[in-house]
């Protein structure tokens, strides 16, 4: 029984000690509570004193701030007032004063209109002299008033004409007297030291043959071999009488170059089909594309311009089959480089930049055959496309007169493209398109008033003109040369230029009995 009696002695000792603990805590924790309480109930009472004083001081401030406000807008008021009082004196003086100009002007009208009638009085007084004395003078004279203009005008026209004719010649003498002297000395310096080929192109190649019987065998079963030379090749083959020849037609020179060397290691070779003729027309478009490149570097190396672009180079190369009246432009553009870097040295220009701008100046026609165009503007292109400088370019653009020359190197490059052209055995032409142009040239000049006969001589270089003496007089023949040389510009077409020579003679005859 003793530890049941242990056990619950523990346990009623476990029960006090439980409820001592809890009324503790209580009396505690009301403590606490109560103390809280307080605490919170001090904070709400300095809170709304606060509070209360705040509201005090927003008030008061509010009010300031109202009388602030209400003392400046009472100000600004009183001064918007005098401003306004002071402009409505100022427009009222403004008024006053427009009424007195309005016054002064309403009297100047009114004498002003009594002016101008008595003007128009006078104006129809004098009229009515005037017609009287026009009368009079018509009468004496003979002469009406536009019979009298004229005449004068006539008489004005003729001493004028007289004047500028002889002021023209003197200084035209003048000027020709120095300017052929330094030009012929550059020139011909030029000339004698740059030395070039004659004409030796054709526009058409020819292919000699061993035998005759070696057409047949270019013409092939049905056609066949002709056919592929031309569909490979580009070109025309013209097979005709001529004996032991054929002829190559084609537009582009290069083609025709290709289908010449292509054919002439076909007759060599004698195997002709078309697996052949494939195989030879590429070996030739090699070859033909290596001496492209080697005939670009000769010319560069040739004139001394380097850094150029190989496509340039290349499209130089190209110009050696192509040709212009005959003259080979390879040759004519090297020949250009060489008289106008001779003729810069002499004036003291950039050699270098017209040796350049004269090699490029035909570059234009070697893609004339394939890019729609003038040469002028493809070369303008291409040269852009390959960065060349804009002194290059517009040397190279202005040498037909197209664009405007901006450097004395852009106006040397068209007069060295001038001599190039027009000296003797540069050019040549058909005969009908020779005849044809010394016809139209002699029409020009007889079809001008004035003109009694012309002849084209010099092989159409001058063209000398024989006037009417009873129609022109010696003062009037310069504007004749003149009124001709602008019309030959205007419809013909013609390499170099063209020299225009009026004669005019006055003949007395008389017969003896």
């Amino acid at each position: 029984m003793a530890p049941v009696v242990v056990i619950i002695i523990a346990a009623a000792c476990l029960l006090v000690g439980a409820l001592i603990g809890y009324i503790y805590r209580k009396n505690v924790g009301e403590k606490a509570i109560g103390s809280a309480e307080q605490k919170a109930r001090n904070l709400i009472l300095d809170a709304e004193n606060k509070s209360e004083t705040m509201k005090k001081e927003a008030v008061l401030e509010a009010k300031e701030d109202a009388h602030r406000i209400r003392s400046e807008a009472e100000r600004d008021a009183r001064e918007r007032r005098a401003e306004i009082q002071r402009s409505e004196r100022r427009l009222i003086q403004k008024e006053e004063s427009m009424d007195r100009k309005l016054e002064n002007i309403e009297r100047k009208e009114e004498s002003i209109t009594q002016k101008e009638q008595a003007i128009i009085n006078k104006q129809k007084d004098l009229d009515k002299v005037i017609s009287k004395q026009l009368e009079e003078l018509e009468r004496i004279s003979g002469y009406t008033i536009e019979e009298a203009k004229s005449l004068l005008l006539s008489n004005i026209e003729k001493e004028v004409r007289h004047d500028a004719s002889l002021m023209i010649k003197d200084i035209e003498s003048k000027a020709k007297e120095e300017a052929d002297k330094k030009a012929k000395n550059i020139i011909t310096g030029a000339i004698q030291r740059c030395a070039a080929d004659h004409v030796a192109e054709s526009t058409v190649s020819v292919v000699e043959l061993p035998n005759d019987e070696m057409k047949g065998r270019i013409i092939g079963r049905e056609g066949r071999n002709i056919r592929a030379i031309e569909t490979l090749t580009g070109v025309d083959l013209i097979i005709d009488d001529t004996p032991e020849a054929v002829i190559l037609s084609g537009f582009d020179p290069v083609r025709r170059e290709v289908a010449r060397i292509a054919l002439e290691k076909l007759i060599v070779d004698g195997r002709i089909h078309p697996a052949r003729i494939e195989e030879m027309v590429e070996k030739a478009q090699r070859e033909v594309n290596a001496i492209i490149k080697e005939e670009g570097e000769q010319a560069t190396f040739e004139v001394g311009i380097h850094n150029l672009h190989p496509e340039l180079i290349k499209l130089l190369g190209r110009l050696r089959y192509r040709t212009s009246y005959g003259q080979n432009v390879l040759k004519h553009s090297v020949e250009v480089a060489h008289l106008a870097g001779l003729m810069a040295g002499e004036l003291g220009l950039d050699i270098k930049l017209a040796k350049r701008a004269g090699l490029l100046h035909d570059i234009g026609k070697a893609l004339d055959h394939e890019v729609e165009g003038t040469h002028v503007d493809i070369g303008i292109e291409v040269l852009r496309r390959y960065k060349e400088s804009e002194a290059v370019i517009n040397g190279m653009a202005a040498h037909h007169g197209d664009y405007e020359p901006k450097s004395m190197e852009a106006v040397l490059i068209a007069a060295a493209d001038a001599l190039s052209a027009a000296r003797p055995g540069a050019r040549r032409e058909t005969l009908d398109a020779y005849i044809k142009r010394l016809e139209k040239l002699e029409e020009i000049a007889n079809t001008t008033p004035g003109v009694e006969k012309s002849f084209a001589i010099q092989a159409g270089r001058e063209i000398r003109i024989i006037a009417k003496p009873e129609e022109v007089n010696d003062e009037e023949i310069v504007f004749l040369a003149r009124e001709i040389s602008k019309k030959i510009e205007s419809e013909l077409e013609y390499p170099g230029q063209i020299k225009v020579n009026v004669v005019r003679e006055t003949r007395a005859i008389d017969y003896a009995k």
